[in-house]
């Protein structure tokens, strides 16, 4: 049971980044009949869209847009790309801001939980390294309260933001991406931009299953 526990969420956070990353990698050649590469893309649309404020800029933290410094923020290979994976990823990050503009509730929820999520993180941690005395704490009068409570406002916390990111992800995709690019991109190449954002969303969906395993486990093990 152990050995099927242990391969069930190597699968959920191994299988769907390795998926991810080899449809973005099939979508990445380059498309010289692309009037422009991904940065281009994103800033064109904040322009014709009118999202005052919003800007382009070439990042080595991974793909995101920021909501504080209203920044849509591009890796350098899809700032640069001139590839159905470029102009995809870059819809997408536009999509957020155009949440933002209209106030989307849930992509608001999320940027507020990622701050408390941060601080439950560093209680996780402790948690984990304090793993030998919470079994001598459990057994006090309160400890088994004490610790179970720290236990789900850590792990519960960071599976909630996981959660509150999925109609983020899936609505800026499908709802925001999509329909944008169907004016800039060939007909054929519709299908590749569902496959890619689908790849993508399919993460974060893997994402918050961990995160309610990795919850589960804990309260399991506090109540030994």
């Amino acid at each position: 049971m152990i050995v099927l526990a242990i391969a069930l969420l190597l699968a959920l956070f191994l299988l769907p980044n390795l998926w991810a990353k080899w449809v973005l990698a099939r979508h990445a050649r380059g498309r010289e009949e692309y009037p422009g590469t991904g940065g281009e893309l994103a800033d064109h649309l904040i322009r014709r869209l009118g999202l005052e404020g919003v800007r382009v800029e070439v990042t080595d933290q991974g793909d995101h847009y920021d909501p504080e410094a209203r920044r849509v923020r591009l890796s350098r290979e899809h700032f640069e790309g001139r590839s159905l994976t470029a102009v995809t990823v870059a819809a997408h990050e536009v999509g957020h801001a155009i949440q933002h503009r209209e106030g989307y509730a849930p992509l608001l929820a999320r940027s507020r939980l990622v701050a408390v999520a941060q601080k439950a993180e560093k209680v996780g941690a402790l948690l984990m390294m304090a793993a030998p005395f919470l079994f001598v704490l459990t057994r006090l009068p309160g400890g088994l309260v004490v610790v179970v409570a720290l236990a789900v406002i850590s792990f519960g916390t960071a599976a909630l933001v996981h959660l509150v990111t999925l109609p983020v992800e899936f609505d800026a995709s499908f709802g925001r991406a999509l329909p944008l690019l169907a004016e800039y991109i060939p007909a054929r190449d519709m299908p590749g931009a569902r496959h890619v954002l689908t790849a993508c969303a399919f993460t974060y969906v893997a994402a918050s299953l961990a995160s309610v395993l990795n919850l589960g486990r804990w309260l399991v093990i506090l109540r030994r």
